[in-house]
């Protein structure tokens, strides 16, 4: 089940589309690991934007935990932002 959820999961990001190029997070490869905890009903997700100062990374990564919190099969996503300038902060304002 878990390869399926993860699926499921990266069907929702694939709806995410980036604000700049107006395709999805998936297609321009923004998305990286997925593991779930199905017994905690918890996932974390990897966000790898495309430039390291992207002024839209904190939008995509709350949007990306949103997505992921949507999925009934999922009650908390922690999203990991990789790559860039802010990731730290980035992070600590998503997963609030």
């Amino acid at each position: 089940m878990s390869e399926e959820l993860v699926n499921k999961i990266r069907e929702e990001l694939a709806k995410i589309p980036d604000p700049h190029m107006g395709i999805s997070i998936a297609e321009m490869g923004i998305v990286g690991n997925i593991e779930v905890n199905e017994a905690e009903k918890t996932a974390k997700i990897e966000i790898i934007p495309t430039n390291p100062g992207c002024m839209s990374a904190a939008n995509i990564a709350m949007q990306a935990r949103l997505a992921a919190e949507s999925l009934e099969e999922i009650d908390k996503a922690e999203i990991i932002v990789k790559g860039h300038m802010m990731a730290d902060a980035i992070c600590e304002m998503v997963n609030k």
